[in-house]
C-alpha cells in the first residue's frame, strides 16, 4: 500500500485489527473489504489524497457484488472520466468527483498497479459516480440548509442501484443523462452557459455609473457599451458604420433596449445605474447566476405534471404549461425582501370567487393597527369587519367600540376581516393550495403596480395581473364553467367556492436566469439575495452520502408535497 496516503485501505484494516502495519498486498476484493469495513467504522478513508464520500453508497453497492472490482473495463472508465471533466457544463465542480486523479492515472492499464491500488482506484471510480449521479439527479446542496423557507420535492433512487445498472448497461454517459432534469428549459440552459463561457478572459473594467448617457448624447463609455452589446449578442454593427463610436445613435438605443429588457430593467433606452450596472456584470458572475439556476432545476420533481401554474419570484411571471405547451404567461408581484414570497411546490385544489380577506395577525399589528390609529375611518372605507375571538365563536363588534391605542402584539383579541368588494386586498379572485407558509395566488385592486419592472410590493403572496384568464384555462375542463359564467358570479359579488375536477400542480420558484422562447438568455436582478449563499456551497467541497440521493452539501429527508 501506499504509505503517503493517510488511512489507505489495507493500513486502516490492519489498524482495525490492532496489528502493527507491515508491507502486503492483498487481492483486489480483500482491499475493498479493507476499504469498506474502514468506513462503516468512521474512518476518513482517502484514495491518492482524495477523500471517500459515498460511503453508505459505496458499502450498498460492494455488498451486493461480493466486493469484486466493478471498473475493469477502460471503455467505461473512459467514459465516466468524460463525464465528470464535463460536469462544469452543469454548474458542477468536477474537482468533487476526483477529477484530477482520476484524469491523470485511471486510464491508465490496470496491470500497471498493485492489487491493492488497483481495489482503491475501483472504488474512486464507483465513489466519483455515485457522487456525480446523486448530484444530477437532485443537486449537490439541500436547500433547506441555504434558506429555510426553501421547499423541494427530491426525486428517489437507490444510487447502488443506478451505478449497477449502468455497469451492466455498459453506459455510463446515458445513464448520467438521464439524471439530470428532462425539462428542455434545463438543457437551454446548459447550452446558454456553455456558450457564455467564451467571454471569460474578455476584459470587463467597470463603466462609471454616472451620468446617465441619453439618446443623442456623446460618452467615452460608449466605445465600450459597444463593445459590451457586441459581445453579449444584442449589437451586429460593422465598424464602418459608425461615425463616431462615442456618439449614442439609433443602432445603439436599439441594443441598449433590448439588452434592458433581457435584464428586466424598465426598456427607456436611457444608460443609467442599472443598465451600467448589468453592463458591469462579469461574464464569470453571469455564470455563476445560470449555476444557481442549475442548481435550483435539480431540486424539482421529477415532472412538473402534464399541466402546471409556474411562478418565476425573481422573475416577476408566471406561466401556465399544458402538454408542454406554453398556454398563458402573466405578470406578478410578489413579496418584498423583508416578507419574501417563499418556494415551494403544491397544487391548486380550489378558487374563491369574490373572497374575504381575514387579515394575518402579523399584518394586523405591523400593518393595519398603525393605519387604524391615524385613520378612523380607514376600516369603513375598505370595508373591514372587526370580530372579537376566533372560529365559530367569534362576535362583530362596533369599530368605535374597540380602544385602539390600548392594543399592542400582545394584546390584541380580535379579528380583522376584509368583506367582498372592489378594495378587497385579494381583489375578485384567489386560487387555493393550502400549504404551510399561508401563501397562495390572488387578484388584486393595485392593478397599477403591473406596469412596474420590479414588482416586489406584496407581504408574501402571490397578486396576478388578468386573474380571470388564469381561471378560465383552470376550469376549461370543469363542467358549465365558461368566460361568461366567471363574469356573472363576479358580477353578484358574493363569496363562492369552486374546487378544479382535477388539482392543478403549482411551483413557485426563484430562476435569476433562463433562456425565453425566443431562445435568449435571460438574467434578473437577485430580488433576495438568494445566489451568492448557494454559489458558495456550489463551489464548497462536497460532504455526506449518497445512498438514497440525498444532497451532500447539508443533508437532509427528501420531501413530496404533490
Amino acid at each position: 500500500m501506499h504509505g503517503f496516503r493517510r488511512f489507505s485501505l489495507a493500513t486502516t484494516l490492519f489498524a482495525l485489527l490492532g496489528t502493527l502495519w507491515h508491507p502486503v498486498c492483498l487481492a483486489a476484493d480483500e482491499a475493498i473489504v479493507a476499504g469498506i469495513e474502514a468506513m462503516e467504522a468512521g474512518f476518513p478513508v482517502q484514495v491518492l489524497g482524495s477523500r471517500l464520500m459515498a460511503h453508505q453508497a459505496l458499502s450498498a453497492f460492494y455488498g451486493a457484488n461480493g466486493y469484486q472490482p466493478a471498473w475493469k473495463s477502460a471503455e467505461l472508465r473512459r467514459q465516466l472520466i468524460d463525464s465528470v471533466e464535463q460536469a462544469s457544463h452543469d454548474g458542477l465542480n468536477p474537482a468533487d468527483y476526483h477529477a484530477d486523479i482520476l484524469s491523470g492515472l485511471a486510464l491508465r492499464p490496470m496491470s500497471d498497479f498493485s492489487e491493492d491500488l488497483r481495489a482503491d482506484l475501483d472504488l474512486l471510480f464507483s465513489d466519483a459516480f455515485l457522487m456525480l449521479s446523486s448530484h444530477m439527479l437532485v443537486g449537490k446542496v439541500n436547500p433547506q440548509t441555504v434558506h429555510a423557507e426553501w421547499t423541494a420535492n427530491r426525486r428517489q433512487r437507490q444510487m447502488e442501484s443506478v451505478l449497477k445498472d449502468a455497469l451492466q448497461r455498459s453506459d455510463i454517459t446515458g445513464t448520467l443523462d438521464s439524471l439530470r432534469p428532462a425539462d428542455p428549459a434545463y438543457r437551454k440552459l446548459m447550452a446558454a452557459r456553455q456558450d457564455l463561457t467564451r467571454l471569460l478572459g474578455q476584459p470587463w473594467l467597470p463603466l462609471a455609473l454616472r451620468p446617465t448617457i441619453r439618446p443623442g448624447d456623446r460618452d467615452e463609455r460608449l466605445n465600450e457599451v459597444r463593445r459590451r452589446l457586441s459581445l453579449l449578442g444584442e449589437l451586429a454593427e460593422s465598424p464602418a458604420t459608425v461615425t463616431d463610436p462615442r456618439d449614442y445613435d439609433a443602432e445603439l438605443e436599439s441594443a441598449v433596449m433590448r439588452f434592458q429588457a433581457r435584464h428586466g430593467l424598465e426598456a427607456d433606452g436611457l444608460i443609467g445605474k442599472d443598465t451600467l450596472t448589468a453592463l458591469n456584470l462579469i461574464p464569470v458572475e453571469r455564470l455563476r447566476h445560470i449555476d444557481a439556476t442549475l442548481e435550483r432545476w435539480r431540486w424539482l420533481p421529477e415532472s412538473l405534471g402534464d399541466t402546471y401554474v409556474l411562478v418565476n419570484i425573481a422573475g416577476f411571471e408566471l406561466k401556465m404549461v399544458e402538454n408542454g405547451e406554453e398556454v398563458l404567461r402573466k405578470r406578478v408581484i410578489v413579496g418584498q425582501p423583508f416578507r419574501q414570497t417563499p418556494v415551494f411546490s403544491d397544487r391548486i385544489r380550489y378558487l374563491v370567487f369574490n373572497p374575504t380577506w381575514t387579515v394575518p395577525r402579523t399584518l394586523m399589528i405591523q400593518d393595519q393597527l398603525p393605519r387604524i390609529l391615524r385613520d378612523p375611518d380607514y376600516l369603513s372605507r375598505l370595508n373591514i369587519s372587526v370580530y372579537r375571538g376566533w372560529g365559530t365563536d367569534r362576535e362583530r363588534v362596533d369599530p368605535l367600540e374597540v380602544n385602539w391605542p390600548s392594543l399592542n402584539r400582545n394584546n390584541f383579541p380580535y379579528q380583522l376581516v376584509q368583506e367582498p368588494g372592489p378594495q378587497n386586498a385579494l381583489g375578485q379572485i384567489k386560487f387555493m393550495f393550502p400549504n404551510q407558509y399561508d401563501v397562495y395566488l390572488h387578484d388584486t385592486p393595485g392593478r397599477g403596480l403591473f406596469s412596474r419592472a420590479e414588482r416586489s410590493f406584496s407581504s408574501g403572496c402571490i397578486r396576478v395581473e388578468q386573474p380571470f384568464d388564469l381561471a378560465e384555462r383552470l376550469l376549461a375542463s370543469a363542467p358549465d364553467w365558461s368566460r361568461e359564467k366567471i363574469d356573472r358570479v363576479v358580477s353578484e359579488a358574493q363569496p363562492q367556492t369552486v374546487v378544479l375536477p382535477e388539482p392543478v400542480p403549482v411551483h413557485i420558484q426563484y430562476w435569476t436566469s433562463w433562456v425565453d422562447n425566443e431562445g435568449r438568455l435571460q438574467f434578473r436582478n437577485d430580488l433576495y439575495n438568494r445566489d451568492a449563499r448557494l454559489i458558495d456551497q456550489l463551489r464548497g467541497t462536497a460532504e455526506g452520502d449518497t445512498r438514497y440521493n440525498t444532497p451532500v452539501a447539508g443533508s437532509g429527508p427528501a420531501q413530496d408535497k404533490l
